[in-house]
C-alpha cells in the first residue's frame, strides 16, 4: 500500500521519499510511532475534496448532472433574533 520510514531515514534520503511516494502514501514514524504522512499533491487535494472551486460551485447542480434534489428550509423568525436575545 505504500512505504513506512523513520524520521532519520527521511531527513536522510528526502528524494527517496519522494520518489516513494509516487508510488503511495509514505508514513514518516517519529520514535517508532505514525507521524507524517507524505503524498503526491494530486492525492492530497483528491482526498481532501479539494475540488478547487467554492462550495457554492461544488453544490451547482447543471442540468445534465442534476443527481439529487436540495432545497433548504427557509428559517423562522425564531431563529433569528439579536446576539444576547434570550
Amino acid at each position: 500500500m505504500g512505504r513506512t520510514m523513520s524520521s532519520r531515514e527521511f531527513n536522510q534520503n528526502p528524494s527517496e521519499a519522494k520518489r516513494a511516494a509516487a508510488d503511495g502514501p509514505v508514513i514518516v514514524t517519529d520514535r517508532g510511532e505514525p507521524a507524517f504522512v507524505l503524498l503526491r499533491y494530486d492525492e492530497y487535494r483528491r482526498l481532501s475534496g479539494d475540488a478547487g472551486g467554492s462550495l457554492l460551485e461544488l453544490l451547482r447542480q447543471d442540468e445534465a448532472g442534476a443527481d439529487f434534489d436540495f432545497e433548504p428550509p427557509r428559517l423562522d423568525d425564531d431563529l433569528v433574533r439579536p446576539a444576547g436575545a434570550g
